[in-house]
């Protein structure tokens, strides 16, 4: 048995933990209030298993796993919502096997979910207003277009 590749991020009501298998099958979830244990099939025969102490505890009974074609997705819900997981395991030990689901993560201590949103919003405003900026080379000296800019320089001495 070989661990699976695992990422993970964390969220104010519940950590996500992704094991990596494509094409997964015979998948085993447990959730304890301080374990997680995964087992799997992958697509070559090759048997999948993690077990791994959690940082903080968790509510087993609302706690969910998803298989796609491409993983096991499991939400663990927090016993303590608003906690913040440093990490995931309980030992600060590194296990070359699991990593920060960087994609997924954010600092929620410091950014509410509004103001991502906002900067979303802002982030996709100025794509839209590059690409209009981009289609438009067309240039007329029309009296609204003026900018104090673009006065001739003075000649050099």
């Amino acid at each position: 048995m070989i661990p699976a590749l695992t990422k993970w991020y964390d969220r104010r009501d519940f950590v996500c933990v992704e094991f990596c298998v494509a094409d997964s099958k015979d998948v085993k979830v447990n959730f304890d209030k301080t374990k997680l244990g995964f087992s799997c099939v992958g697509p070559d025969d090759d048997i999948f298993e993690n077990k791994i102490d959690l940082y903080l505890d968790i509510d087993e009974n609302d706690s969910k796993h998803k298989r796609t074609d491409r993983s096991v997705l499991c939400f663990l819900q927090k016993a303590e919502v608003g906690m913040t997981w440093p990490r995931l395991t309980k030992e600060k030990t590194r296990l070359c096997w699991l990593c920060v689901d960087f994609n997924n993560w954010k600092d929620w201590d410091d950014d509410s979910d509004e103001e991502l949103t906002n900067f979303d919003q802002l982030s996709n405003m100025m794509d839209n207003m590059k690409r209009e900026d981009d289609g438009n080379d067309d240039y007329t000296d029309d009296e609204d277009t003026f900018d104090s800019d673009d006065d001739e320089m003075p000649d050099l001495e």
